[in-house]
């Protein structure tokens, strides 16, 4: 594997730090989690008192005010061991992000340290039963009403829906305008008129709580407002960049592990006298996956890099979303059947892997939406130019 240089020592300490906490406070849980389908707010409480949570959020908002590496190397280990329960990338990467960017600084006072402390969970409510990606044409309404909006609708897929306590929130506050009649919200869910629906029973994401959610006339002062009005739909643009990087660095660090965990099986196991490693069609699967998840990983790295420096684009974050997640799905397949019968068995982290690995296809945009995305890109770029051959 071509060696990582994005680290420093300082962050290769501190996964020792994360990869402690999850020895000690989520591998001996997470099962009872899945039956469960919830993770306990003490846990939450414990990141937070560990330093794991929201590492970039600046120190007068009570947190470390570390670099975005930090926050990666809390993603990477929590999808290596596969413990897809604990919604810490949406808190960290996608609510405190939009609090930390576009919220007041009464906003920043109100959240940002109880989310760096795990005191207040937070949750992502953009997603409606018949708008997923398409977020321009949601239905949720917020109406101004004095110095409040009241808001009516519903949203659905909401990770962390059951235990969030705040909650950033589409709604259109003009139906007409399309795009621009979306608004932001960043709502209390403590209010009257904020319902939590049943917690979704999913095919994989089996201890993370995913849930509906109502608003019936629910009032919310204007100054709970994230930006201005209008301007929702533009804040959102703005984070698709962020939102699909962190999605592929859980895809290259899943097939990574995924990889790693079948070649010790297939080392263990026998049939027809030999292990199943000795057989040349083992060895060649193996061989293309680890290649591909290099790639990936090399890829995803530079991605990285480039979000670091303000540089990545969400074209490129498209791409890196679209390739990792096919390949996150291609690779728990194959390593499945390299598992056999046993692959198929729920006590085996490949089956988990699997059940897991298929909503990152839909999640966060769906691959058509990103091929889609690339290609409009691609082809109007092409036309800009004054191109008379191919040579």
């Amino acid at each position: 594997m071509i060696k990582r240089n994005l680290f420093n020592e300082e962050h290769e300490m501190f996964r020792d730090t994360v990869r402690k906490f999850i020895d000690r406070e989520i591998r001996p849980f997470h099962e009872q989690w899945e039956k469960d389908g919830i993770v306990p707010r003490e846990v939450w409480l414990k990141a937070g008192a560990a330093g794991l949570l929201c590492c970039t959020v600046p120190e007068e908002y009570g947190g470390l005010g570390l670099d975005y590496l930090f926050d990666v190397v809390v993603f990477e280990e929590i999808a290596r061991c596969g413990y897809t329960g604990p919604g810490f990338l949406i808190h960290c990467d996608l609510v405190a992000t939009y609090v930390k960017s576009f919220g007041t600084e009464a906003q920043k006072k109100q959240w940002l340290p109880k989310m760096v402390s795990g005191e207040a969970i937070g949750g992502l409510g953009m997603t409606e039963p018949h708008a997923g990606s398409d977020l321009k044409n949601i239905r949720t309404r917020a109406v101004r009403d004095g110095d409040d909006y009241v808001i009516n609708g519903q949203k659905v897929f909401i990770s962390n829906g059951q235990m969030c306590d705040v909650l950033v929130l589409a709604t259109k506050t003009d139906r007409d305008a399309g795009a621009k009649g979306v608004t932001l919200f960043l709502v209390d869910t403590s209010l009257p008129g904020f319902v939590r629906g049943k917690n979704l029973e999913k095919l994989g994401l089996k201890a993370q709580d995913t849930s509906e959610l109502f608003f019936e006339d629910l009032r919310v002062p204007a100054t709970s407002m994230l930006g201005e009005e209008a301007q929702g739909f533009a804040l959102m643009m703005t984070k698709l960049a962020q939102e699909r990087l962190a999605q592929a660095i859980r895809s290259a660090t899943v097939a990574e592990a995924v990889i790693e965990y079948t070649t010790d099986y297939v080392i263990g196991r026998e049939a027809f006298g030999k292990t199943i490693a000795d057989f040349q069609n083992t060895q060649f699967k193996l061989a293309e996956l680890h290649t591909e998840a290099t790639i990936g990983r090399v890829f995803t790295d530079k991605c990285i890099e480039l979000f670091m420096k303000g540089e990545l684009d969400a074209i490129d974050a498209a791409m890196a979303k679209m390739w990792l997640s096919e390949l996150h799905c291609k690779v728990v397949d194959e390593c499945l059947q390299l598992h056999g019968g046993w692959g198929y068995m729920w006590e085996y982290p490949i089956a988990r892997a699997y059940a897991d690995a298929r909503i990152v296809k839909i999640a966060g945009g769906s691959i058509e939406i990103m091929k889609y995305l690339i290609g409009r890109d691609l082809i109007a770029k092409r036309r800009d130019l004054d191109v008379s051959s191919p040579c």
